[in-house]
């Protein structure tokens, strides 16, 4: 598997689990048009006739009219100062893969783990991902994917042996720093509850129009500490809030790909 190098340079920054604890409307931050979902919970993505360049920069065509959405719901943690964290995001998405592009504020970047050891205390984006939306069980299995993604860009899951694995085949992406603002650009390839780690030529699913997808995201917040001080996530079900988010995908959120 390929690991993606760290790049720290300047940007230009620009159920349980399915009944919901208050209403959040997603896309908040952004302007009004198409793709702004009046449903709680559920981000519509823009689809891109141009694959962006993942590189930590705000340069592709599809950013630009992309919407923003916050990373604001504290799952774990106590209530910070927004020169501590502050988290929004923007997806775009063609035939093979979705894009993100997460800018977060962080006063203290954490990332001092192996790749496969306490990795959810390090300092990690974390993308929950259920191709279906089928929702149910996934602690130990491929009904759904909570990839860690650390910032030297090592993707770690649970599989089905109850180990941690790099998934870094599944995800490509690449970090820039502007002081205290990190700009992430991710590309996700999305993989069917099919996936075995015993075959060799594993499939990602061709992305289409209208194709609901499960899907949360969060960010881990560690400011040097022995473990992570907040769990900061972008829907407010409440599954989540009791961090059954990697064992349920029922706490996730819905992801709709528009044109």
């Amino acid at each position: 598997m390929n690991k993606i190098n760290y790049f720290v340079g300047i940007a230009i920054l620009g159920a349980s689990c399915q009944n919901l604890s208050n209403n959040k409307t997603s896309n908040s931050e952004g302007a009004m048009n198409i793709f702004n979902s009046t449903e709680p919970n559920t981000y519509y993505a823009m689809w891109t006739v141009t694959e962006p360049v993942i590189d930590g920069l705000v340069t592709d065509s599809c950013w630009s009219y992309g919407v923003w959405d916050t990373l604001d719901q504290i799952w774990l943690g106590s209530n910070y100062s927004v020169t501590d964290f502050k988290g929004r995001y923007k997806i775009s998405w063609d035939e093979k893969k979705l894009y993100l592009l997460i800018e977060i504020t962080d006063d203290s970047l954490s990332n001092s783990r192996e790749p496969l050891g306490n990795y959810w205390d390090d300092d990690c984006v974390e993308a929950f991902i259920d191709e279906d939306h089928s929702g149910g069980i996934h602690q130990y299995n491929y009904n759904a994917f909570a990839y860690h993604i650390s910032p030297t860009m090592d993707a770690v899951d649970i599989g089905p042996d109850k180990k941690a694995r790099l998934y870094n085949s599944h995800v490509q992406g690449f970090l820039t720093k502007n002081g205290t603002q990190y700009l992430w650009e991710l590309a996700i390839s999305i993989y069917p509850d099919t996936y075995s780690d015993e075959n060799n030529d594993n499939q990602p699913v061709i992305l289409g129009k209208n194709k609901e997808i499960g899907f949360s995201l969060a960010y881990c917040d560690n400011d040097s500490s022995p473990a992570r001080e907040n769990f900061i996530g972008s829907v407010n079900s409440k599954g989540h809030f009791k961090n059954d988010g990697w064992i349920d995908a029922s706490c996730f959120g819905v992801l709709i790909l528009k044109e």
